[in-house]
């Protein structure tokens, strides 16, 4: 941690983040139908070696969080259209809010600002908090259409509160063309701006997105190398 001139008000911003991520956390573990049996892992041989490299998304060398397990096929946490490695620790569940909503009431409108956004649902939530880090990758999916992945993704960033300064660009993994995002979000509340970074594939099942947040923006550079692994071992399933 850094110490300096201002500390004491980071440190009561980071107090007050750390309640909202906590409250945050619990209301959408709340509305989650997990799967208990860890990360699911049917076929280690088929993910990224442990400290692997890929193309960082700038363009460089990136850092590659170690492999811990992986998401996307059938009996793993969380079947997708798309299936990626996990960081080593990271806990992946699953995520069901069409039976959220079903629930009626004020859990039915807590699940549509918690768990829509644009033109994705979220149906997976991995979990950075076993490897000591604040944060989650989230795995959002939609229905099929038209739509290109960079409309997919500027969809989901403009339905997010406080994002601006967007840069958009295109890339290629496990024979898939998406597009990714890096952006801030600023929060009113907090009077703070923190990284976040996004990108989106569009299979035949439809478009899914992986984002990154983070509590701060340490956080998010903290976490980096799990998106990176993910990025780099996305493909479609089977």
């Amino acid at each position: 941690m850094r110490f300096g001139v201002g500390n004491a008000g980071r440190r009561g911003h980071r107090g007050r983040a750390l309640t909202l991520a906590a409250l945050s956390t619990g209301l959408v573990t709340g509305l989650m139908t997990g799967c208990a049996a860890g990360d699911g892992d049917p076929d280690p041989a088929s993910g990224a070696s442990a400290g692997a490299s890929a193309g960082a998304s700038a363009g460089t060398a990136a850092k590659v969080a170690r492999r811990g397990g992986s998401v996307g096929v059938s009996g793993s946490a969380c079947e997708l259209p798309v299936t990626f490695d996990t960081a080593e620790f990271w806990k992946a569940k699953a995520v069901d809010a069409d039976e959220a909503s079903a629930a009626g009431g004020d859990l039915a409108g807590l699940a549509d600002a918690l768990l829509r956004q644009g033109p994705v649902t979220m149906a997976c939530e991995i979990d950075a908090k076993p490897a000591g880090k604040i944060g989650f990758l989230r795995v959002w999916t939609g229905e099929p259409g038209d739509a290109d992945a960079t409309a997919v993704l500027k969809g989901f960033v403009a339905a997010e509160h406080g994002a601006s300064g967007a840069k958009y660009r295109t890339f290629e993994a496990g024979g898939l063309t998406g597009a990714e995002v890096e952006y801030v979000t600023t929060s009113k509340l907090l009077e703070e701006t923190k990284k976040e970074r996004a990108l989106a594939v569009t299979t035949a099942a439809g478009p899914v997105v992986l984002h990154l947040g983070g509590m701060d923006t340490d956080e998010h550079e903290a976490m980096l190398p799990a998106y990176e692994l993910a990025r780099s071992t996305l493909r479609p399933t089977g």
